[in-house]
């Protein structure tokens, strides 16, 4: 399955590194960003990250929560979040349900294997609960700042 823009999201509740959960309800009545990312503390997942903690204020100014979402457990995401000192939410997705759910949980192919895995992507929700947009297949280098102009824009 694959969400287009103007659909509106699954429904959801996942956990988050600071003990809470994000789900439809805490995202509703302000934009937010769900930026999808394969592992946490690898090179890519770390610079997006790091990219999106940087910005945060500019985004929280611009009305939006950003949160980002991996299959990674809560405890591994803590210790990212403390280890590599990130400001944006984290929530784990160990069941790759809402990932998939998204239409981000991709078959792979490395080094000819074949293999199931996050799609490195990001979602635009208006207050609304409707997608406004979607990058996928995302380049880490620059994206924050892109998607942070397309939040301005809303």
């Amino acid at each position: 399955m694959t969400l287009d823009e103007g659909q509106s999201i699954p429904a959801f509740d996942l956990p988050t590194t600071d003990g809470t959960s994000i789900s439809n309800a805490t995202l509703a009545d302000r934009p937010a960003v769900l930026f999808f990312y394969p592992k946490a503390d690898t090179p890519g997942c770390t610079t997006e990250a790091r990219d999106f903690s940087d910005l945060l204020p500019d985004f929280t100014a611009a009305g939006a929560q950003v949160i980002g979402v991996s299959k990674d457990p809560i405890r591994r995401l803590q210790t990212f979040r403390d280890k590599r000192d990130l400001t944006v939410a984290l929530a784990s997705d160990e069941t790759a349900g809402v990932t998939e759910a998204f239409g981000l949980w991709v078959e792979k192919s490395l080094y000819g294997r074949t293999y199931w895995g996050t799609e490195r992507a990001t979602v635009l929700i208006d207050a609304h609960g409707r997608i406004h947009r979607v990058w996928r297949k995302v380049r880490v280098k620059g994206h924050a700042a892109e998607v942070l102009a397309a939040v301005r824009a809303l």
